[in-house]
């Protein structure tokens, strides 16, 4: 018989690691190839064309599109401040004057003849990329972008909200099962990646924004926290772009789920270290999984559990997470790899693992309705 493989979250202590990091249009790459850049350098830089404001000058002024150029006061090109004259009329013999004021700032982009028109463009915004992974320049996009390699220790989550966020890791439990609250927050955490352990409360993240953490890690979040955090119900698409003061990684789902206890010796092994975090979460087409990445020192040891499977491989003792009811968030091991399809309650055959949850609890589970805890 064949192997089996699924897809998993990589949790591992040593693996190379490649971030493309891309402008979203065309601009300007601020490093060579083969330097060595931080975590928080600026690796590309663009400008994204400030919105666009029509004046409509004829009616401003009364008179036809045609007339319109010969009464202008700017000309195309020129920049423009909130309160300038864009025109005056000529008035009747040279009283009763009337003037268009801006009531924008900007730079004059078009002037029509036709319509009579005038086009301001606003100020434009400075658009930059940061290299987030600390490492070598391997490649050079010109105009868009490098790709920047490094070892790592990457612990991909389940779901996380926020975008890119950088710190030192500091442990705020002492252990992988106990919850994060508000007493664990305290105010020589600004600016660090606050590890929990289990669950993590809406009010601990509240004393975490006071604070000023720039990231939290742990084990679980409730779904009404996860709303009072934000405000409003999540969708399932694609998260990153929250603006609530910080980044937060779940790594093993919702409810009073514990940290796993490798993932979470692997982040106390590293604390003090810097890392970078990424809240981004897709889970339907394209899936992208929050991270933390920690560079890798000369003086670090290799996990056990870093060599013990292939990539994606189902096997016997493999852990892995259930990531459908009604065992949603459930971690557990492959205890039995049926070779025959199933049937389900829903009358559908398909191919089934059987997990065990420990304490004698198993369950007989879709192979598709799994992923695996990699390493």
């Amino acid at each position: 018989m064949g192997q089996a493989y699924t897809p998993g979250l990589k949790v591992t202590t040593d693996t190379l690691l490649k971030q493309r990091r891309v402008l979203p249009l065309r601009g300007e790459v601020m490093v060579q190839a083969n330097t060595t850049v931080g975590a928080q350098d600026v690796v590309a830089r663009a400008e994204l064309p400030g919105d666009i404001m029509p004046i409509n000058m004829a009616n401003r002024l009364s008179v036809p599109p045609g007339d319109v150029r010969s009464l202008l006061q700017v000309e195309q090109g020129m920049q423009i401040s909130k309160g300038d004259v864009l025109a005056e009329t000529k008035g009747i013999f040279g009283l009763m004057k009337s003037k268009v004021l801006s009531d924008h700032s900007g730079v004059v982009e078009s002037i029509s003849d036709t319509t009579g028109q005038l086009i301001l463009r606003g100020p434009s915004t400075p658009v930059e990329v940061l290299a987030y992974l600390p490492g070598k320049v391997v490649e050079v996009l010109e105009g868009e972008g490098v790709v920047i390699e490094n070892q790592v220790a990457l612990i991909q989550g389940i779901f996380g909200i926020g975008g890119e966020a950088f710190g030192p890791i500091c442990m705020a439990t002492s252990s992988h099962e106990e919850a994060l609250e508000p007493s664990h927050i305290t105010d020589t955490m600004r600016g660090a990646i606050v590890v929990g352990g289990a669950r993590v409360s809406h009010a601990a993240v509240q004393r975490a924004i006071e604070v000023g953490v720039a990231g939290i890690v742990a084990g679980g979040v409730d779904d009404a926290d996860l709303k009072a955090m934000l405000g409003y119900d999540l969708g399932v698409a694609i998260t990153g772009s929250e603006r609530i003061g910080l980044t937060v990684v779940i790594t093993e789902g919702f409810g009073e789920i514990a940290m796993s206890e490798r993932t979470f010796r692997i982040l106390q092994e590293r604390e003090g270290r810097q890392a970078s975090v990424n809240g981004a979460t897709q889970i339907r087409a394209g899936v992208m999984r929050p991270e933390i990445v920690i560079p890798v020192e000369a003086n670090d040891t290799a996990d056990d559990a870093d060599s013990q499977w292939e990539a994606g491989q189902l096997a016997i003792g493999r852990p892995l997470r259930v990531i459908r009811d009604p065992w949603f968030g459930r971690i557990g091991t492959v205890s039995s790899l049926p070779a025959e399809p199933a049937v389900l309650d829903s009358g559908s055959r398909t191919r089934v693992l059987e997990v065990d949850f420990g304490n004698g609890e198993k369950a007989i589970v879709p192979r598709a309705n799994v992923e695996l805890i990699e390493a």
